[in-house]
């Protein structure tokens, strides 16, 4: 969606390791946002994003307007269920109906073979994977590691409404994350490192909107953690007027 930072740009590296050619789209999708989310405030540096897609070696970069998206009398959106329950979907209901709709119309539009996405946003990851899939759309889904700055903050958009004494708390959630992390897979039940994760963050000033153990493709939440299948932490919080997400592996 723009304001592009260098997590964006990995996107490009890896979809140049995966393909001949490399396309990139800026679209601030309105069907992602509820009436009383961001849309205005959302950071767009048309100008900015182009040059470093270019520097980045990107082949093309498709930039439509709101009406080639979405002409006069659209009356198709796609609804993915499973994945897209929980989480994101209850604290933003109707995001992922923006997310599947769009990501499908891009996929057609250009007939790409392999999209990349960004792990950071791990659960959109999940519902565009289902999406193709469900669909048979001819696309490979190439998930792609989250970058982080060199504390340990997953890059986002976002980031930059910070302030100074934010931004320097904003790591801790991260941080406690993986000790979460590590103290489950060394024994300790999941709730009681959870719990543990939360006070930490409340104390530090975020306001967690969930902090949770899910099955890494269902989504499913984890009540304890199991010997089968990959596992994900996942995790929203607040911090001032910013709300930071992040994941990792459990």
């Amino acid at each position: 969606m723009g304001a592009l930072h260098a997590g964006h740009l990995e996107l490009v590296a890896a979809a140049r390791r995966h393909a001949d050619a490399v396309a990139a789209s800026i679209f601030v999708n309105p069907l992602q946002f509820a009436a009383d989310e961001d849309l205005a405030r959302y950071p767009r540096d048309e100008a900015g994003d182009l040059a470093k897609l270019r520097d980045a070696g990107c082949d093309l970069v498709w930039m439509p307007p709101v009406g080639v998206m979405y002409p006069p009398g659209t009356a198709t959106a796609i609804e993915v269920a499973g994945p897209s329950a929980g989480w994101e979907g209850d604290a933003r209901p109707g995001h992922f109906r923006g997310v599947a709709t769009v990501c499908a119309k891009l996929f057609l539009q250009t007939g790409a073979e392999v999209a990349a996405f960004g792990e950071k946003d791990w659960q959109q990851l999940q519902v565009v994977t289902r999406m193709a899939r469900d669909l048979d759309i001819p696309i490979r889904i190439l998930p792609v590691p989250t970058v982080r700055e060199a504390d340990g903050l997953a890059m986002s958009s976002r980031n930059r409404f910070l302030s100074p004494q934010e931004r320097a708390t904003a790591p801790l959630l991260h941080r406690a994350m993986t000790q979460a992390a590590t103290a489950i897979r060394t024994g300790a039940p999941v709730g009681a490192a959870l719990d543990a994760a939360t006070r930490t963050l409340r104390a530090a000033g975020f306001v967690p909107d969930y902090l949770a153990l899910v099955e890494a493709e269902t989504m499913r939440p984890l009540a304890t953690r199991r010997a089968e299948g990959p596992m994900r932490l996942i995790a929203a919080a607040r911090l001032g007027t910013v709300r930071l997400l992040d994941n990792i592996a459990a």
